[in-house]
């Protein structure tokens, strides 16, 4: 688990959730407003490292279900995995836009 951000950084992540969500109605609303964000501006495809094994995130998703969580989209080999976005390890450097993926940490609390 990585440590909390400075208060500088909380307050950057908590105005780009806020830009994400503000014109949403409910916790469903505000889940595709996050989601929107990162397909925006995410850059894609990327490569890391899942359970020992080289991957791309080839894109991001809602789960179907009631969990309603962003996942990532995983491929190897033509196979596809989709990830909870929050617990898909980040590459170091992160892609771009990785800064969005905290930000709905952030809000997931």
């Amino acid at each position: 688990m990585s440590a909390p951000p400075p208060a500088a950084d909380a307050a950057r992540l908590q105005a780009m959730v806020d830009e994400a969500t503000v014109d949403c109605y409910d916790e469903d609303e505000q889940v595709t407003g996050l989601l929107t964000m990162i397909e925006d501006n995410l850059a894609l495809p990327f490569q890391t490292t899942v359970l020992g094994t080289a991957v791309s995130v080839v894109g991001v998703d809602v789960s179907p279900g009631t969990s309603g969580q962003i996942v990532a989209i995983c491929s190897r080999d033509g196979l596809r995995q989709a990830i909870p976005i929050l617990d898909l390890p980040m590459p170091v450097p992160s892609p771009a836009g990785a800064e969005w993926i905290e930000a709905y940490r952030r809000w997931a609390g």
